[in-house]
């Protein structure tokens, strides 16, 4: 596709926007089943990988998202069964994030699709190759996070 274009007319940008968006559309087209939403996936994946009891505070850490939009998660999750809240006994006005037997149910198929889409997606590319783009786009992940973290020292 960009075989013989230079490296400065390549919109790194646009492709790996496209990239993701590809990613979330046969993610949802395969996850349809049961009835989550990426963001509500990502959370309840969060909540099984640091053994839940998570605040609502540090769930919001952990997804780089804004609390407000995690309680909405978490609210749609509760009313669909996959979420409990537990009153935090050091602090009345926090909560604690609980996996329901629901949620448990889900969470190896839910991977297993993961698993299926990510070796979909890198079909026909070596594993010298994927370890190669990954290093790569992990340095540009982390000059993009420098030039932010330069922005907030300015301010």
């Amino acid at each position: 596709m960009h075989n013989n274009m230079k490296p400065e007319d390549i919109s790194f940008g646009y492709l790996l926007s496209d990239v993701t968006l590809l990613f979330r559309k046969h993610f949802d087209r395969r996850a349809v089943r049961f009835g989550l939403t990426r963001a509500q996936w990502r959370a309840i994946k969060m909540l099984h990988h640091r053994e839940e009891n998570l605040r609502q505070t540090e769930l919001a850490e952990l997804l780089e998202m804004e609390p407000i939009a995690v309680g909405r998660v978490i609210d749609r999750l509760q009313a669909a069964g996959f979420v409990e809240r537990h009153p935090d006994p050091k602090d009345r006005r926090a909560w604690r994030l609980h996996l329901t037997p629901r949620a448990r149910a889900v969470i190896d198929d839910m991977q297993d699709i993961g698993r299926g889409l990510r070796k979909d997606a890198t079909a026909g590319i070596g594993v010298e190759e994927l370890k190669q783009a990954l290093a790569v786009i992990g340095r540009i992940k982390d000059n993009l996070q420098a030039l932010e973290q330069g922005e907030t020292d300015r301010d």
